[in-house]
């Protein structure tokens, strides 16, 4: 029992691998975990506007890209455009591996929050965008200020859930090779673990994921619940009779 603890659990070994995770590798994993976040989004919107779009020129391009990115194991997806587009890397910013790991996680995860998009702008009962064409609207601008912000709010816990996903997901820029100032929080862990023959290092580094996507993924439950069922009678209550006293006091 004290050999696996001291295997996973050796405090000195976390103890030397923790400055390098909090200056360099919790750093660099939220640089590649927003940015491919931000463009992966917008992408995967893109995606999921021209999926549900009248024309077959725009859902079948958008049916391809989303069948081929979500079939391919997401490491694949990484060595190929990571390795095969490096020599364009070079001449363009030098070595650094980052630019193309960014660039291949957003494509990966536009192919998923484009279904997510889709699903729940699709869910939005077609009675709303009737609704607003027989107020005049027409249908781009119908779609676009009625029917998918009703989408996108229905959405929500998929959309982090699949944040979460992608913020893991970036320990595979590893296969890229990394300088030491390049390292993410898996690589430090690894390395840690690779040099000691302790796996403490590796397990602190879970520490930190876990210490990213557990409070996300209870935040993102909790505003879900404040949407779906609306805030508490009592807040209610108490803000209408606030209201109500301002009132009295303007006409007095």
């Amino acid at each position: 029992m004290n050999e696996i603890w001291d295997t996973f659990f050796d405090l000195e070994s976390m103890r030397r691998a923790f400055g390098d995770m909090v200056t360099t590798g919790l750093p660099n994993t939220l640089i590649l975990s927003f940015s491919s976040a931000l463009l992966g989004t917008l992408l995967g919107m893109v995606l999921a506007l021209c999926g549900i779009a009248r024309t077959r020129w725009l859902r079948w391009p958008a049916r391809v890209y989303t069948d081929a990115f979500r079939g391919l194991p997401a490491v694949v997806t990484i060595l190929l455009i990571g390795v095969g587009l490096a020599p364009t890397g070079m001449s363009l910013w030098g070595p650094d591996p980052y630019p193309l790991g960014i660039l291949a996680l957003s494509l990966i995860a536009a192919a998923y929050i484009g279904e997510i998009f889709r699903s729940g702008i699709q869910s939005v009962e077609p009675g709303q965008l009737e609704a607003a064409r027989a107020l005049g609207l027409t249908y781009r601008t119908a779609m676009l200020l009625v029917v998918v912000p009703q989408g996108v709010r229905r959405i929500l816990p998929g959309w982090v859930n699949q944040l979460i996903a992608l913020l893991k997901d970036s320990s595979l820029i590893y296969f890229l090779g990394l300088a030491a100032g390049q390292r993410e929080l898996f690589r430090i862990g690894q390395d840690a673990a690779a040099n000691t023959g302790n796996e403490s290092a590796l397990v602190l580094a879970g520490l930190f994921y876990l210490a990213l996507t557990v409070p996300l993924t209870h935040a993102v439950n909790f505003i879900d619940r404040r949407l779906r069922d609306g805030r508490p009678v009592a807040e209610e209550a108490e803000e209408s009779g606030e209201a109500i006293e301002a009132l009295t006091e303007v006409r007095r």
